[in-house]
């Protein structure tokens, strides 16, 4: 049997929205004239008539590609990298900035109205900082392909079967961004250039660190080129022949890792795969828009859920009689106890469980606080706050990196436990992405 194959020849499309992963929507007229199936195109902004060629169908969908723009938005801008629209990385380039956190607002909303049924009584402000060379962590994907006797060393391209052959990268931190095809001349020259899946990046405030997971153990003469390699661009290089236990460092022998959250006096120190905030400026404006949000007293208790390596927690721990950091990853939990030590914080401590879980056998559940900060992965917290004595709590601030995981929660709070939602906003973690981070408070019953 013939499979069905998909017509390329391009078509005109008037964009009517932007979907939420930052694609045009457009509705393809029936031969009747009439407005048809749905299609998501990308690289086109609401207002404008595309050229476009379609990729995929679906029952209830169609997805196309934008192959001329023949009337343009205003809000339309040049990318800066000449890879976008092959590179997956970044969808919302030619978009002014302005524009992107406006869009990534209305997601925020949208989702809150929708899937919460809830509507923030104030719009907070939103949070952003520096729109190029942020990013300082991340993970590089290595492919050798034979045909073009080449390794490619770069991100995912929107189909994320193939890795995009890069040169540069605008949004990682420069160190980075501006040596990629350095990089990948470097794994190109190693024996072992077959075994290497991916190379992930780490940067503190000193240290800019590159770990290459390898999946057979390297010769000396690659191990001696990682090191040419580590002295000549500045860079630590870790080895990583296993798992995240397995990772050690290869030059220098023991290089720091740690970055300054200088509002706070502390310094949190991390390991090569630790979890940190890619966005070190934005960072720094969360965690303060947390704590004015909390408006902690001294004599309050917090309880920090998901705490990490005490983001949030040590900055807490500087204005509260004593804070509490609950993370589900063992290894977080101990650099957390660290780091508090490290910074002379004794009014933190640091628990582990898993918060997806019963956590009713924990003692630090029954301990009774002021205020709760939430800061979940994107499946959110709904399974903590239905198990959570939320009597007695002042304030609740949820820090979200996935809107519709909060309009669920949220959804909960006010609409089964009275809370209301007294403020919302967006934070720009990841610009020129269509990646939604935000910001809530709510207050309890009266």
């Amino acid at each position: 049997m013939a499979r069905n194959r998909i017509d390329q020849t391009p078509f005109a499309l008037d964009i009517l929205d932007l979907s939420h992963d930052g694609r045009g929507v457009a509705r393809r007229p029936d031969k009747d004239g009439q407005a048809g199936k749905a299609v998501f195109v990308s690289g086109a902004l609401p207002g404008e008539r595309v050229m476009a060629k379609q990729t995929a169908k679906s029952r209830h969908f169609d997805e196309a590609a934008t192959v001329e723009v023949l009337t343009a938005s205003p809000d339309r801008v040049d990318p800066r990298c000449p890879h976008f629209g092959t590179c997956g990385g970044c969808v919302l380039q030619h978009l002014a900035e302005d524009r992107q956190i406006l869009y990534k607002q209305q997601v925020l909303l949208d989702n809150l109205q929708r899937i919460g049924h809830v509507e923030a009584k104030t719009l907070l402000p939103p949070l952003v900082d520096a729109a190029w060379g942020y990013r300082r962590k991340g993970r590089l994907s290595v492919r050798r392909v034979e045909k073009k006797d080449k390794t490619l060393v770069g991100f995912r391209e929107a189909d994320p079967r193939f890795v995009a052959d890069l040169r540069e990268c605008h949004t990682v931190i420069p160190a980075i961004g501006l040596k990629l095809e350095a990089i990948s001349t470097l794994v190109d020259g190693l024996d072992a250039r077959r075994d290497i899946p991916q190379i992930e990046f780490i940067a503190g405030d000193a240290t800019v660190a590159l770990i290459f997971r390898h999946l057979q153990p390297l010769g000396d003469r690659d191990r001696e080129a990682l090191v040419a390699f580590a002295q000549a661009h500045g860079f630590a290089i870790f080895l990583q022949p296993g798992g995240i236990d397995s990772v050690q460092p290869l030059w220098p022998q023991d290089p720091p890792l740690s970055f300054a959250l200088a509002p706070w006096n502390v310094e949190l120190r991390f390991r090569p795969l630790d979890f940190i905030q890619v966005n070190a400026g934005l960072n720094e404006k969360m965690i303060a828009r947390a704590l004015e949000l909390l408006d902690v007293q001294p004599d309050d208790r917090v309880l920090d859920l998901f705490c990490g390596l005490g983001n949030f927690t040590l900055p807490l721990a500087r204005v509260a009689r004593e804070v509490v950091g609950v993370e589900g990853e063992a290894g977080l939990v101990m650099r957390a106890r660290e780091n508090a030590a490290h910074n002379a914080l004794a009014n933190a401590q640091f628990h582990a469980a898993d918060l997806a879980q019963d956590l009713s056998g924990h003692a630090w559940m029954r301990a009774g606080f002021d205020r709760l900060l939430l800061d979940p992965p994107r499946s959110g917290a709904d399974g903590v706050l239905k198990q959570l004595p939320l009597k007695g709590l002042k304030r609740i601030v949820y820090v979200s990196c996935h809107p519709g995981s909060l309009a669920r929660d949220a959804g909960y709070l006010v609409n089964e436990r009275g809370w209301t939602l007294a403020s919302a906003g967006v934070m720009d973690m990841f610009p020129h992405t269509a990646h939604v981070e935000s910001i809530a408070l709510f207050l309890p019953p009266r």
